[in-house]
């Protein structure tokens, strides 16, 4: 396309009305995806506001778990200072793969060509009368 769509399109990142409304809130952090965020004024009840600039398409399941937490006010400072350092045996999270080629499909669905293993003769349809 080559048109840039941010000032018209909110799925395709922040548009200029969203970067205004950030002016004057603070820059806390930067996860590994490239998304920032920020704090910075009171919502209805008092408590700090957190927002999220995705990098990229707007997806929730791009958020890690340890700034979900930041974000929802689990847990009061960013992770770097709240968290303990990741464990070598954790893995990083992985953004929602539904609707795309990497999605899991079970064996017999369409797009994994339909065939699914023959029934194995364990299962007994049941009927009312028995």
């Amino acid at each position: 396309m080559g048109i840039n769509l941010n000032p018209f399109t909110w799925w395709t990142g922040a548009t200029w009305g969203t970067m205004a409304g950030l002016l004057g809130k603070e820059r806390v952090g930067e996860d590994d995806l490239g998304n920032v965020y920020y704090r910075g004024g009171k919502d209805t009840n008092g408590n700090p506001r957190r927002w999220v600039i995705y990098n990229g398409a707007n997806d929730a399941s791009r958020v890690p778990p340890e700034w979900f937490s930041w974000l929802h006010h689990q847990i009061d400072d960013v992770p770097d200072r709240a968290l303990p350092a990741q464990r070598r045996w954790e893995k990083p999270a992985v953004p929602n793969l539904t609707g795309t080629a990497l999605a899991y499909r079970p064996p017999g669905a369409l797009e994994k060509g339909g065939h699914r293993a023959p029934a194995t003769g364990d299962y007994e349809a049941w009927t009312p009368e028995g």
